[in-house]
């Protein structure tokens, strides 16, 4: 009789272990959203992470890749996951700051000094704070940064070989105010549209430029229209992985650590895949994609970026001069 007991304990544990462990690593689906192409940077990142999440979750985590705007559009999908009504989503960071403004910081002219700078305070403890207080102000969560890719200037009415040049060109700029305050600075007339009426604008003269990542200009066929192509570095463009509170919630604590490996292992192994692809691109577009390359000198930019960087700093709060400060101090 009392070795039936014993069994019948070890039997009843086995079963809530079972039981327990069943509860843990419930499968949960994540749709995974992005405004671009399949086959674009968007794309690329989400495959990887895709691959991993699945991967370190053993397949209890089913990512289904959204792209093209099918869950939502790059300009509603943070409120979407405020909501709860999309689990995840890329979102260049300028379309982040409307709902979180801080995020302007990393969207400040010229603010990185160089890789190295911008790797150790992403990386670091700013970027840990960061997301921390991005979280508990808005509830979303910042998975990944992301590859960090410039953004580059085209246009079709001239070359630019200094500032002086950019006078005057109507040039598309999303609706963030750092980035309308930036091409000011530099002399241009900056129309604020939202990503979805900008390639029309673009191919019916509604608009001179604009600037987007690299590969967007290849990917999305600018080249086709906007003959010139203008290397600045002026604003490095992230697209980071968020993902709702609610998606979060349905995950096991150990899933929630698996995802978020997974995001930072995926951000690591797409930025060496891209590491060179950005002159790649660059050099296809000025000789496949006909444009037309110039490298202006950018003392005079660098200069009218950091009557920017002063203005805003002093505009948005101490929160946001510490921060700027804390970056800063990070290139020390």
């Amino acid at each position: 009789m009392k070795h039936f007991k014993l069994k019948s304990v070890a039997a009843s544990v086995m079963a809530l272990a079972l039981s327990t462990s069943a509860s843990l690593a419930a499968d949960v689906t994540m749709n995974l959203g992005f405004g671009a192409p399949e086959e674009s940077l968007y794309g690329g990142f989400a495959k990887i992470f895709e691959r991993l999440a699945e991967e370190y979750t053993g397949g209890s985590v089913d990512v289904k890749l959204r792209c093209c705007n099918q869950i939502s559009t790059e300009d509603e999908a943070f409120k979407a996951m405020q909501l709860g009504t999309v689990d995840g989503f890329f979102i260049t960071a300028n379309n982040v700051s409307p709902h979180w403004p801080l995020m302007d910081v990393t969207v400040l002219p010229y603010i990185f000094q160089n890789k190295e700078h911008l790797d150790k305070v992403l990386d670091g403890p700013v970027g840990q704070m960061m997301k921390d207080k991005l979280q508990a102000d808005t509830s979303v969560h910042l998975l990944a940064f992301g590859p960090a890719l410039y953004r580059d200037f085209y246009n079709s009415v001239r070359p630019v070989n200094t500032m002086a040049d950019m006078a005057g060109l109507k040039i598309r700029v999303p609706k963030n105010e750092v980035m309308i305050a930036t091409f000011e600075a530099f002399g241009a007339n900056p129309v604020p549209l939202a990503w979805s009426e900008t390639p029309t604008a673009l191919q019916t003269g509604t608009v001179d430029g604009a600037d987007n990542g690299t590969s967007f200009i290849k990917d999305m066929k600018f080249y086709e229209f906007e003959p010139h192509l203008v290397i600045l570095e002026h604003f490095v463009a992230f697209a980071p992985l968020f993902a709702s509170d609610s998606f979060m919630k349905r995950l096991s604590d150990e899933q929630r650590e698996q995802i978020l490996r997974a995001a930072a292992d995926a951000s690591a192994e797409f930025s060496v895949q891209i590491a060179t692809a950005t002159e790649d691109v660059r050099n296809w577009l000025a000789t496949e994609g006909g444009m037309a390359r110039t490298d202006p000198d950018r003392a005079d930019f660098i200069v009218a970026a950091k009557g920017v960087q002063q203005k805003f700093a002093a505009e948005r709060g101490q929160d946001f001069v510490d921060l700027v400060n804390m970056i800063q101090a990070a290139a020390e």
